[in-house]
């Protein structure tokens, strides 16, 4: 048996394993790297850890780091109410903005993951606060960073156009902007109709004072105690609207429990500001601290640094969060706790073995069996399926970078139209981003606060492997069948 071979068998029992015995993925990761790089590649530790994707490690520990400090000091309850009096109270109308914002940011020059790691804390926050699926809001920024990722002066369009430019391939940069940012709005409106967008315009305008999905808040009245994975207790309160309560603190994933009824059952609980903790007095919502000013700027020159600079967003941001908890060590002090630890073990263990695979040239070996197919339609969408799948643990635009000269061979036949099946590639590559693996995917997870984490990286993978499985056929039927013979 070929190690190539032996390496995605190895990569298929690593899956399994997590899924059926709750085991974390990414240390199975670890394991299966360690094993099979050094019993069939031949490779030293030198060579496993070539893989290890140290610049990703400081990214998650460090966005989830300053933003742990933002929810710790009250700066992003600030940012919750100001974003709904922007809307008008139209809660239906926040994962469309964080889908535009996201997207206008790629558009402008930002890296994909950069922009997501900027939004996704943010737009979580939201969605935790007025009851808004997680899984929505967080596929939302994914898509919207995708959506306007292949802008002519974007990076990923930039890259890919530089590739066919390169390869002496016809090219059309307006064709491939457009195909992304069609493919994500119309991903993006199907997400909203069937997690939640009609219960949301449904439920109407609320107030920034508004408990979510339930009503204006009460003065608090009881004690919850979570009994979750990191169960918490604290003081919990009744809140009065279309039917429930939301009670107490420590819930499933990282301390807000209790139930919140509404229009649809059983939903994130909001996280009501606490009454008189640096509320404004005429009872608007959280006032201006220093703290929060302090937070605010930090994030501001978090956004600045990374698009104006071009500075890392990783060690931008663990720098910031350094010096806002030298400044405000009682807000900060918990804040190292709730770094998504669980999460960079398993993106980091996941991304070490795609390592592994890299060196061995299974991936290259893939392509290449794909590319030698005679028949010109069924390569195109099977290298449509590598780029998806591949892309889904592993750098989109590395991908690209390898799949669109592998692509060339059949190209030159002039049977299959370039413009369409790089556009196709693209899309293929790009969209399957949401997957928990890939960097974009790992962020949102990390970012989402008082959630399961667990239900929510199964949540992500499903819907992740439903997008692996669906959209590279429609990219190809759309973009490539067309422009076949």
């Amino acid at each position: 048996m070929s190690p190539e071979l032996v390496s995605i068998l190895v990569l298929v029992v690593v899956f399994v394993i997590a899924t059926t015995r709750s085991v974390n993925m990414g240390a199975l990761a670890f394991a299966a790297a360690f094993g099979v790089g050094t019993l069939v590649a031949d490779l030293d530790a030198d060579g496993i850890f070539a893989g290890f994707p140290g610049d990703l490690f400081v990214v998650l520990v460090g966005v989830t780091y300053l933003f742990a400090i933002a929810r710790a000091n009250g700066t992003t309850d600030w940012l919750v109410h100001a974003a709904v009096r922007l809307v008008r109270g139209r809660v239906a109308l926040i994962p469309w903005v964080m889908f535009a914002l996201t997207g206008a940011l790629t558009a402008i020059g930002a890296v994909s993951p950069a922009a997501v790691a900027i939004v996704a804390p943010i737009a979580l926050s939201f969605a935790t606060r007025y009851a808004i699926s997680p899984l929505l809001m967080g596929t939302m920024v994914v898509h919207g960073a995708q959506a306007g990722g292949f802008s002519p002066i974007s990076i990923y369009g930039s890259i890919v156009n530089g590739i066919v430019e390169r390869e002496g391939l016809p090219g059309s940069e307006v064709t491939l902007f457009l195909a992304s940012l069609i493919a994500n709005l119309l991903i993006a409106g199907v997400l909203f109709v069937l997690f939640g967008g009609r219960k949301l315009w449904a439920r109407g305008a609320v107030t920034p004072e508004d408990g979510g999905a339930v009503g204006k808040e009460a003065e608090p009245t009881g004690t919850g105690t979570g009994t979750g994975t990191e169960a918490g207790t604290g003081t919990g309160g009744t809140a009065a609207g279309t039917g429930g309560t939301a009670a107490g603190t420590g819930g499933t994933a990282a301390g807000t429990g209790g139930t919140a009824a509404g229009t649809g059952g059983t939903a994130p609980t909001a996280v009501a500001v606490r009454p008189g903790r640096d509320t404004d007095v005429t009872g608007g919502g959280p006032r201006l601290t220093p703290a929060r000013i302090a937070t605010l700027t930090s994030l501001v020159a978090l956004v600045v640094a990374v698009l104006g600079f071009d500075l890392d967003a990783g060690l931008t941001a663990v720098s910031l969060a350094v010096v806002l908890s030298t400044a405000w060590p009682d807000d900060s002090r918990r804040a190292v706790g709730e770094i998504a630890w669980s999460t960079v073990l398993l993106i980091c263990g996941v991304l070490t073995y795609v390592g592994v695979l890299e060196e061995i040239g299974t991936i290259t070996w893939a392509g290449e069996g794909v590319g030698g197919i005679g028949v010109p339609l069924l390569a195109a969408v099977l290298l449509c399926y590598i780029g998806a799948i591949v892309s889904a643990f592993a750098s989109s635009v590395g991908i690209m970078g390898a799949l669109i000269p592998l692509a060339v061979p059949f190209l030159a036949q002039g049977e299959i139209g370039a413009v369409g099946m790089v556009a196709a590639l693209a899309v293929s590559a790009t969209v399957v981003d949401v997957s928990p693996f890939s960097t974009n995917g790992a962020l949102v997870l990390a970012a989402a606060p008082d959630v399961d984490r667990e239900r929510f990286f199964r949540q992500l993978m499903v819907y992740g492997g439903i997008v692996v499985a669906a959209v590279p056929a429609l990219a190809w039927l759309v973009l490539v069948v067309p422009g076949f013979g």
